[in-house]
């Protein structure tokens, strides 16, 4: 059967088959507005960071600091000199972005739960994935090997909060 323009273009399974292309036409270019917008943002986020110097094996407390934080948001306020609580396109929140990393806080018990989102938030973000580990005796350190045997790649920052001094 042959049919002219005007035919083909009435017949139902056409105009169903064109409604579809426009339809998936419009997400595609929807999802690559958005990633391409995301881009940028992330792109001027990586410019209005601070880089400050000192960042590295242990974390150092800011000079306003929470005296005895209690909390991992305290030792966020107390140790993040980023952006805190910076909300992704999904709601996520990562706790901490500075000097080019995404960093999670979380106390050393919960080292697994931390390797997930900081490997997450640096996918997302596009910075290198960190972990600040709150240690509340030396024993924790068991933990930051756990993290290192999982993967090399995540920077760690201890965070030590309990006294030295004390055996």
């Amino acid at each position: 059967m042959i049919m002219n323009f005007e035919e083909w273009y009435k017949d139902t399974r056409t105009q169903i088959i064109l409604s579809l292309l426009v339809i998936i036409g419009f997400i595609l270019f929807g999802s690559i507005i958005f990633n391409v917008n995301f881009y940028l943002e992330n792109k001027e986020l990586q410019r209005k960071i601070p880089h400050l110097t000192g960042i590295g094996g242990d974390l150092v407390e800011k000079s306003n600091m929470i005296l005895n934080p209690q909390t991992e948001k305290d030792f966020v306020n107390n140790y993040c000199y980023g952006f805190t609580e910076y909300t992704l396109p999904d709601n996520t929140r990562v706790d901490c972005i500075h000097n080019g990393y995404a960093i999670e806080f979380d106390f050393a018990k919960k080292w697994a739960e931390a390797i997930g989102q900081s490997l997450y938030y640096a996918k997302v973000t596009g910075f290198k994935p960190a972990i600040a580990i709150i240690m509340k005796s030396p024993d924790d350190e068991k933990y930051i090997e756990r993290i290192q045997w999982v993967d090399k790649d995540i920077t760690i920052f201890r965070i030590k909060a309990y006294d030295e001094a004390k055996p």
